[in-house]
């Protein structure tokens, strides 16, 4: 009769025995969790905490940590090697540590490494609890190492992605027991954490080395995409020329009556006429290196190039002076236009966001959106910006840098024609119906989003055509796609006619409304309907040739005249999905 008592006592001592040690198995989880997340930055320092903690959870003579060299690859090749030899089991009191080991200086023990290579290829666990009986095991490998192996317990590490990425091994009980079922499973699940703290880190580590890598591109950049102390000092020095001598307050300016280094001094002209210089305490010198270093990062395609951000700027100083708008905009709202003009065209590739799109390229990737181009234009003047000794910003507040800069992006986006398509109807239905109110602040956003797209397409543009051929000839051998007929050379006999339907689709309803908003603006609708007859003419003419003769002679004749036509607006050629993309 006590005896069942005894057993009933017995019985509920295991039982509690078991529960404290699953209790104090969990809260050894818990404590791992808390460690790995608490270290993601350093790969070893985590290796070192999953080791301390293994040894501690499976009271182990030694273990490891093995990380492959490349996780695709189907050859398991180990990169590095962590180890670490409990104090019981070193003459020295103190754990030792071997980090970051090399295949060529491995210990000795990690020669064998048969088992560790066959978990990594298989993905399974293997328990040994006689190594020397088991033929996984290559015992003569243990012959030559001072630490003999009696049992072997070796798990997959897994990432997030469900690929091995190493292997973790413990050997050999303190206890002098084999490693048992529940040892296995402690030590999977044990392992499941480390593998999500060490793929956090190697993360970590890439993302650093991502950033070491783009912050030297950047200085790399700096140092070679900005202007030289010479042409500084040169344009420092340099006389510069009147608004009336260089007559770039006209509307119908011609760009061409300037060289490279002419444009540079009558931009320095632009920024004093506007007060600029004066209002926003720009330091001379930097705005100097400020315009030569945007002129060096602008690319030598044929259209989208230093010129023609030189000839949009000139417009809008036009724009601002001639017709009166200085009058009406804030100062700052002032220099973000003038500085988004010269900017928004910035590392221009010759192609337009459709063709980013099309390829795939890099840009496309980053930016994700339909206004991939004019989004880098952007992000590449901040860039410039911030390089030493290019802030022209330097001396805002900091309420009216953080304005300038919103107004900035505002303005270059504004470039993108998919945007002004988006807003142009509700624009000239406030101005036709004489709703428009410069108080309104929605409208004044819109009208000056207008201004940027008016300059932009009023740009002298003899050579976007060539671009334009030169992306379409791309598009066909490339992409094996037959480009739009204003991207096809073998179309160049159509030019005419999308020329009339570019001018009355899309300028013309824009500059007339912009002429109601501000009759001042007259001279840019005037010179529109002059250009609208030279293309008028070169249509009949290509219309009359086609009746008498066939296409291919009608072509040739076409693309010499059309070649001489001269200011008209023009598309920059970053939007998407525009119907026809005529040029001037």
């Amino acid at each position: 009769m006590y005896l069942p008592f005894c057993g009933i006592a017995i019985t509920n001592a295991q039982l509690f025995a078991a529960s404290r040690k699953e209790y104090d198995r969990s809260r050894a989880l818990l404590e791992v969790v808390n460690d790995l997340f608490e270290e993601q930055t350093d790969l070893e320092k985590i290796v070192r905490k999953i080791m301390h903690r293994a040894q501690t959870l499976l009271k182990c003579e030694r273990c490891s940590v093995q990380l492959l060299e490349d996780i695709e690859s189907p050859v398991v090749k180990f990169t590095k090697s962590f180890e670490l030899l409990s104090p019981k089991c070193s003459a020295d009191t103190e754990i030792s540590f071997k980090d970051s080991i090399e295949k060529s200086s491995y210990s000795d023990w990690l020669i064998n490494n048969s088992i560790a290579e066959l978990v990594a290829s298989t993905g399974l666990p293997v328990n040994i609890s006689d190594a020397y009986q088991d033929p996984r095991f290559d015992a003569e490998a243990d012959q030559f190492s001072d630490f003999h192996i009696r049992s072997v317990l070796c798990v997959p590490i897994w990432n997030s992605n469900h690929q091995i990425i190493g292997v973790a091994q413990v050997l050999n009980r303190l206890d002098g027991q084999p490693f048992d079922d529940a040892d296995q499973r402690l030590f999977e699940a044990f392992v499941i954490f480390c593998g999500l703290g060490i793929n956090n880190t190697i993360m970590y580590d890439q993302v650093k080395k991502s950033w070491a890598k783009q912050s030297v591109a950047l200085d790399v950049l700096s140092y070679h995409a900005t202007c030289s102390k010479t042409e500084v000092d040169k344009f420092k020095a340099a006389n510069i020329p009147l608004v009336c001598e260089l007559g770039i307050d006209k509307l119908y300016f011609d760009d061409f009556s300037l060289d490279v280094d002419a444009m540079i001094t009558a931009a320095l002209r632009m920024f004093m006429e506007l007060g600029m210089v004066q209002k926003f305490k720009i330091d001379y010198e930097t705005l100097c290196r400020w315009l030569l270093t945007v002129r060096k990062n602008y690319r030598m395609v044929l259209y989208h190039n230093w010129r023609h951000a030189f000839n949009v700027c000139q417009c809008m100083f036009a724009m601002l002076t001639t017709a009166g708008f200085q009058e009406t905009l804030t100062e700052v709202e002032t220099l973000a236009l003038i500085v988004g003009c010269v900017c928004h065209d910035l590392d221009h590739r010759g192609t337009n966001n459709a063709f980013q799109a099309k390829t795939g390229s890099a840009l496309a990737l980053l930016y994700g959106t339909s206004a991939t181009l004019e989004h880098h234009h952007f992000n590449h003047a901040v860039m410039i910006l911030q390089s030493e000794g290019h802030n022209i910003f330097s001396n805002l507040s900091s309420t009216e840098y953080s304005d300038l800069m919103q107004l900035l992006k505002q303005s270059i986006l504004a470039t993108d024609l998919t945007l002004y398509f988006e807003n142009r109807n509700t624009f000239f239905e406030l101005v036709s119906n004489g709703e428009y109110n410069w108080n309104v602040k929605a409208h004044r956003d819109m009208c000056r989003s207008m201004m940027m797209t008016a300059c932009d397409l009023g740009a002298v543009a003899e050579l976007v055509t060539s671009e334009f051929f030169e992306q379409g000839d791309r598009e066909r051998s490339e992409l094996k796609l037959t480009p739009s007929a204003i991207f096809d050379r073998n179309r160049k006999d159509e030019l005419p006619g999308l020329q009339l339907e570019w001018i009355d689709g899309i300028c013309a309803p824009l500059y007339e409304t912009l002429v109601k908003l501000n009759p001042k603006l007259q001279p840019m609708v005037d010179m529109i309907k002059v250009n609208r007859a030279n293309w008028e003419e070169l249509n009949k003419k290509r219309q009359r040739s086609q009746s008498v003769s066939s296409p291919s002679s009608s072509c040739s004749g076409d693309s010499t005249e059309t070649s001489g036509c001269t200011v008209a607006p023009c598309c920059s050629g970053d939007a998407d999905g525009t119907p026809s993309k005529p040029v001037s």
